[in-house]
């Protein structure tokens, strides 16, 4: 494997931040509180929120310093697991697949982008909702997206059988 396809799965962190970064900012410049810019009829609306809790809106009732005390504090526990999950395995790309290489660049790569606004801003900007009839998806973001997609093929590659490992680039 050269260094170049080793290390590959490093861009892909950065590129989730700048392009959640980018999203946020244009949400938060263009789209008001009360806006509602339906996309797909029934279904897919921009909005533009902020939430001040973690997923889903936990903690958002907590006093502003517990929240951010614990939001921030296990965020930065959690992403430096993750990055040094990340590193091993870009430092051993024999014994870890590449859907786990990406996965952990995913998961990271979101985990910042939220964690800079929870920083920054004091709540994170989510403007993606999803509805059907009276159903709604709790509204996220790009970095919420990229968290749970990289969380979907860590499980996948969890629930491969171990001697593909060896063969999987």
């Amino acid at each position: 494997m050269t260094s170049t396809t080793r290390l590959a799965p490093l861009a892909t962190t950065p590129l989730v931040i700048v392009l959640d970064r980018i999203t946020k900012l244009v949400i938060e410049q263009r789209v008001t509180a009360f806006d509602n810019l339906v996309v797909i009829p029934h279904f897919f609306s921009i909005v533009h929120t902020q939430n001040p809790g973690a997923a889903f809106s936990l903690f958002a009732d907590a006093s502003e310093a517990w929240r951010k005390l614990m939001l921030v504090g296990v965020s930065s526990a959690v992403m430096m697991f993750v990055a040094y999950m990340l590193w091993q395995a870009i430092r051993t790309p024999e014994s870890h697949s590449s859907l786990m290489r990406y996965g952990l660049a995913l998961v990271l790569g979101g985990a910042i982008g939220n964690l800079f606004d929870r920083i920054a801003v004091g709540s994170v900007t989510d403007f993606l909702l999803f509805y059907y009839g009276q159903w709604q998806f709790p509204v996220f973001n790009l970095a919420d997206t990229a968290i749970t997609v990289g969380a979907g093929l860590l499980i996948i590659d969890m629930m491969r059988p171990q001697q593909s490992l060896k063969h999987v680039s």
